[in-house]
């Protein structure tokens, strides 16, 4: 709590009103005084940061959804300075990837400026069947989440164990030929892995086994991007 209560009280019904709540479901929630909670609920109300459905029960309001769009991206801003540093510290292409449904969007890179590399433009969609970031995107998801994507993967039950294990993963020709990665988790302040930070590049020069030349700076990379 932040000590100034009203403020305090209002963030408390805000988050009665998640799934739904009657004026009661209010009370029962938050442990407000009725009329307390009926007052800053209408409040809320009127400053459309509640809105009342069909039932009339209070849910969140659009206003919330304007003023979260209005934010800046934490994680992107500071993805791009990151990924910058683990390239030059590589050597290799770096890139952010985020899960949307059955698949991965790269949603920040920075590309190794010369030489043979593997070239991820940002908004690129890719399988969420192959590939180290693939991996660390379903590692840590609930069996249900993962086990109606598994039959269709080049990885299997067993590899998503090893990830969680060690806390990263790496591919070599899974998502395409002559490429190997390596990716590690960021998660939220909960835990909850949100992204995946990886490099890409060439066989020729990862290795058979690029996780032992780049893991430990991917992991920490990961490390530093996780709980913003």
């Amino acid at each position: 709590m932040s000590g100034v209560g009203v403020l305090d009280k209002a963030v408390v019904i805000l988050a009665a009103c998640v799934d739904g709540a009657s004026l009661a479901e209010l009370v029962e929630r938050t442990k407000l005084p009725r009329a307390t909670a009926h007052r800053l609920a209408q409040a809320l109300e009127i400053h459309r940061l509640l809105v009342r459905d069909a039932q009339g029960r209070w849910r969140p309001g659009p206003r919330l959804g304007e003023l979260a769009n209005a934010a800046p991206d934490v994680l992107l801003t500071a993805a791009e300075p990151m990924l910058t540093a683990l390239r030059d510290a590589t050597g290799e292409s770096a890139q952010l990837y985020l899960r949307r449904a059955d698949e991965r969007l790269c949603v920040a890179a920075a590309e190794r400026a010369s030489g043979l590399r593997d070239t991820v433009p940002i908004g690129a969609v890719l399988p969420m069947t192959a590939g180290s970031a693939a991996q660390v995107l379903l590692a840590w998801e609930p069996p249900e989440a993962v086990m109606p994507l598994l039959p269709r993967c080049k990885f299997t039950g067993r590899t998503l164990a090893e990830v969680r294990r060690r806390g990263w993963a790496q591919s070599v020709a899974e998502r395409e030929p002559g490429v190997a990665s390596v990716s590690a988790p960021i998660r939220d302040r909960t835990g909850r892995v949100i992204a995946a930070i990886s490099v890409s590049g060439p066989i020729e020069r990862l290795g058979r086994r690029p996780g032992d030349r780049h893991a430990m700076a991917v992991v920490r990379a990961g490390q530093r991007l996780s709980g913003l």
